[in-house]
């Protein structure tokens, strides 16, 4: 992999146009572009493809600058300054700022404004100076990586400890990141001598340090390249790690679990892992937002004279429920605290819903008890239907 400085070859690489996106793509966009274009061309799925080969290393080298925000910056900024001319022999720049400015004033500030300009930019550019020397690699932060979790509707309330088998790009299990054959030994690099640089002339006196392409800045090559990986050093990592699921937790839920991503480089800090949570349904009650919700069953005597029912809570024991007489047909009823735990430590409300229940038989006591009940009520039930025909009389 490369180092986080500026290299000269990025002035005629278009790691954009590798990547398939635009400039101004985010870098969500750009990771999905990525991984899409890793897993078509992976070494590992193509063992016999080297055009798939090249493919994946430069997908991979195009991620590895526009993939990380700081890399991208300084590769956007120095695309725009090579666009704009070359360094002449004299020691001044010209192109894009109009006539030739002094070099040494562009590194000490930007048109006045400080550091944090051209100072730094060209610091990067020169290693410090301009015959930089052996730079070990910096470290770098790994990878970001999803994975889905499918939980019980209970312990999505009380909270779960669950087991996740996560995959990523790591170090060749075979080689383990060496990319040559086991058993091999490596020797210095004849390209780069054994420094994993290379020096490229940027025009006149000034010169510059790169990532030596023949050994990828490992400083080391081996004459037979590992059969698993074909000499990338690179291969898929299978881990399974302990992941803790709050209390609370609501189906598609999107959780970070920091440091559960792919490892770091050179001893770079590794990624975070984002856990999207499914949750199954439950068999009486459902959830609406920090509430749960319950269906209860009742009978029109019971919402017509009022009654006391038990109606059930998840987890805890039942709760009585006072049914005012003359109750409406889905009435919700709000029971306080019985609901999902929230993230302040409290918990949302149980909200139960009264729902009519008509027996499909009767026996003969009751049906005759609803008889004389509907002799008593005849007048009031062809009553209530009288304001549906109100429009059609008052349109004709």
């Amino acid at each position: 992999m490369s180092d986080d400085g500026i290299r000269s070859d990025w002035a005629t690489k278009d790691f954009y146009k590798e990547l398939g996106v635009a400039k101004t793509a985010s870098q969500d966009d750009i990771k999905k572009a990525y991984r899409k274009l890793a897993r078509a061309n992976h070494p590992d799925s193509h063992p016999d493809d080297t055009a798939k080969h090249e493919k994946f290393k430069a997908v991979a080298e195009a991620y590895d600058v526009i993939g990380d925000a700081d890399k991208r910056k300084k590769y956007d900024e120095a695309r725009e300054l090579f666009s704009r001319g070359g360094f002449p022999a004299g020691g001044g720049y010209g192109g894009g700022f109009g006539g030739s400015v002094n070099v040494e004033d562009l590194l000490r500030d930007r048109a006045g404004g400080g550091g944090g300009g051209f100072g730094d930019l060209f610091g990067d550019l020169f290693g410090g100076g301009f015959s930089a020397g052996r730079r070990a690699p910096r470290p770098s932060r790994g990878a970001d990586l999803e994975t889905t979790a499918t939980i019980g509707f209970t312990e999505a309330l009380e909270g779960v400890t669950v087991s996740l088998r996560i995959s990523s790009e790591g170090a060749c299990p075979t080689c383990h990141g060496t990319g040559g054959k086991p058993g091999t030994k490596p020797h210095a690099c004849p390209v780069c001598e054994g420094t994993g640089f290379v020096t490229a002339s940027v025009g006149g006196a000034f010169s510059m340090n790169e990532t030596c392409p023949a050994c990828g800045g490992r400083q080391l090559v081996y004459d037979d390249p590992c059969p698993t990986c074909h000499g990338s050093g690179l291969g898929q990592a299978t881990r399974t790690i302990q992941a803790r699921i709050p209390a609370g937790v609501k189906d598609g839920q999107r959780i970070r679990l920091r440091g559960k991503g792919a490892p770091g480089d050179n001893g770079g800090p590794a990624g975070d892992l984002y856990v999207t949570v499914k949750v199954t349904q439950h068999r009486v009650f459902g959830r609406k937002g920090d509430h749960l919700t319950v269906d209860v069953p009742v009978s029109f005597a019971e919402l017509a004279l009022g009654a006391e029912i038990k109606v059930p809570t998840m987890g805890g024991a039942p709760v009585t429920l006072r049914i005012p007489a003359g109750t409406p047909n889905g009435r919700t009823f709000r029971v306080r605290g019985k609901g999902a735990a929230k993230a302040d430590g409290s918990r949302g409300d149980l909200l139960a819903t009264v729902e009519v229940q008509v027996p499909a038989t009767l026996d003969a006591d009751a049906k005759a008890a609803l008889d004389a009940y509907a002799a008593a009520t005849a007048s009031a039930s062809s009553s209530l239907r009288a304001g549906l025909f109100e429009s059609q009389v008052q349109e004709s």
